[in-house]
């Protein structure tokens, strides 16, 4: 496991307990007791947690973690998931993008697509975003004109929210939009930490053609705080082949039709 992984890692079963001590860390992820006090000594210097005499606990700004710690963790089912995302965008669209470590994902996929990598006196495709890295990343590519929703900026996940974003968005509407998600359960549907996300999250869902929530199969059967919305609001779940036979037909039953993302061969074969 690669350090960034293993911090995201420690991080993750922190959020799960509350509080580890220096050898219960490093027994859970198969690592020397001195390797899992340097790391989390490195993450008390990013306020990412708390030391202890002999461990860490929650840190205040921990509930919904840095994308730049996030994207170790189930990366592969993320980057399936991207894959098949930039798989339904049609050349000339469109396409919404929520915050999140998937959608910067989709960002990234649709980003090197070589169709809509060609050079060109015009750009080959239009990305609505209120993810501050997101926008950042496609900035720099002609050949994508991106949109920034304007609003006040999340400190945990990038994201701009309030009036201002709401307008915006109120005064566009995209082919397709691609919403993440931290908990997606088939009674409650898509839901976040954050009220304010979930709001423009919903809107940006709305404003669309069609709506695609997207998440991995870790998160189905979790629910958060925020509800952004269900089949109501949404025409399709995308998550990946760990999803539950029985979870996928619970979605389907409520009439949210569930896609599965297809792996790369080689992830198949195991190489």
């Amino acid at each position: 496991m690669k350090r960034h992984e293993r911090m995201n890692a420690l991080l993750e079963l922190l959020g799960e307990r509350g509080s580890l001590e220096v050898e219960e860390a490093a027994t859970a992820l198969e690592v020397s007791a001195a390797t899992m006090r340097r790391d989390m000594d490195a993450l008390a210097e990013q306020q990412l947690l708390t030391r202890t005499r002999g461990g860490a606990v929650l840190s205040a700004v921990t509930y919904d973690l840095p994308i730049r710690y996030k994207r170790g963790h189930h990366g592969d089912a993320k980057q399936s998931l991207a894959r098949s995302a930039a798989a339904m965008v049609e050349r000339g669209s469109v396409v919404g993008l929520s915050g999140g470590t998937t959608t910067t994902e989709i960002a990234r996929a649709l980003a090197t697509r070589p169709d809509l990598a060609e050079p060109g006196p015009q750009p080959h495709l239009t990305i609505v975003t209120n993810a501050l890295n997101i926008a950042y990343e496609l900035a720099v590519r002609p050949q994508i004109k991106t949109m920034l929703t304007g609003g006040v900026a999340h400190s945990r996940t990038f994201e701009l929210t309030g009036p201002y974003s709401e307008l915006l968005l109120g005064e566009v509407t995209v082919d397709i939009a691609f919403i993440g998600a931290n908990g997606m359960d088939p009674e409650t549907g898509a839901t976040v930490h954050d009220e304010a996300e979930g709001r423009i999250n919903r809107l940006m869902a709305q404003r669309a053609g069609r709506a695609v929530v997207v998440t991995d199969s870790s998160k189905v059967g979790v629910r958060c705080f925020a509800r952004i919305g269900g089949p109501e609001t949404f025409d399709t779940f995308l998550t990946d082949s760990g999803i539950a036979d029985s979870a996928r037909r619970d979605f389907e039953e409520r009439g949210l039709p569930t896609v599965l993302a297809e792996p790369e061969a080689d992830e198949e074969d195991g190489r």
